[in-house]
């Protein structure tokens, strides 16, 4: 049966879902933006660069709230309201969350909207060591 995780400190989702669901080792943490988890209310910050790095460090809380890390990411999905405009940036960002030559598996893609008007959406699967 999979288990529904909701981790203490980390975006509250503005939706119906879980912050994870984990199944067989398998941890499929849902999509954030760069809402701040202590102000849900405040503006999201200013670029994809910056909001890039505000999604990671809450996508870390959800990992860490689950005894996970980033080692632990096996792929990653990156939705961007402006592929072509945005792409450098973000991946200036992402870069400095992953050690070099140890990225996890990557999409990419563009899309019409983001809630929230955000700029950039990540979602991660990982796996938990055996």
């Amino acid at each position: 049966m999979p288990i529904h995780h909701m981790v203490d400190g980390a975006p509250h989702p503005p939706a119906p879902l879980s912050n994870a669901v984990e199944a067989d080792g398998w941890v499929f943490l849902s999509g954030l933006t760069g809402t701040d988890p202590r102000n849900p209310q405040a503006a999201l910050p200013v670029g994809a660069e910056a909001q890039t790095q505000r999604t990671l460090e809450n996508l870390q809380t959800v990992l860490n709230g689950l005894q996970l890390d980033l080692t632990h990411v096996v792929t990653a999905r990156v939705f961007l309201k402006d592929l072509k405009g945005d792409y450098a940036d973000m991946n200036t960002a992402y870069a400095r969350f992953f050690a070099e030559g140890q990225y996890p598996a990557r999409t990419c893609i563009g899309v019409a909207e983001l809630p929230g008007g955000a700029l950039v959406e990540i979602d991660f699967i990982a796996r938990r060591p055996e």
